[in-house]
């Protein structure tokens, strides 16, 4: 019997390493697919792993890193609910740097004037945290209007 105790070791090593664990980025990354796919949408991807459509190109000069945006936006989950946006008449002013990290890596490929949908997956968003109205990993959709860059 003792003889057979290494074997079953190396059999269990062999069989556990076989079975790959999805990540979360995969998760997120097939969320993304098929919503576009069930909106028939097409998107581009970045290496980052953010989904992006430009729906107005816009003229003006795109932000960097250092700037700070003032924009208008609604931000919505994959099932629809809408979990933040700016009121008709109003605008959110911030520095492009101190936002989620889906924002800093889209609101640059934009132009002042410009309108853009984001799909952003949760590591780009609030990752593994409950944020209010918003659950850990979240797949994040934002509709925004570059007004002005500063």
């Amino acid at each position: 019997m003792i003889k057979f105790i290494p074997f079953i070791l190396v059999l269990t090593l062999v069989f556990s390493s076989c079975s790959k664990k999805t990540s979360q980025s995969e998760i997120d990354d097939q969320t993304i697919q098929n919503y576009l796919t069930t909106k028939n949408l097409t998107a581009v991807k970045d290496p980052s792993g953010l989904y992006y459509i430009i729906t107005l190109a816009g003229t003006g000069v795109s932000p960097t890193s250092s700037s700070t945006v003032e924009v208008k936006y609604k931000g919505s989950l994959v099932n629809g609910t809408i979990f933040d946006q700016t009121a008709t008449d109003k605008t959110f002013t911030y520095a492009l740097n101190a936002l989620i990290k889906g924002w800093q890596i889209g609101i640059p490929l934009m132009k002042k004037g410009g309108k853009a949908t984001f799909f952003i997956p949760s590591e780009l968003g609030y990752g593994s945290v409950t944020t209010g109205p918003i659950p850990a990993n979240s797949v994040l959709i934002f509709d925004i209007e570059l007004i002005d860059v500063k």
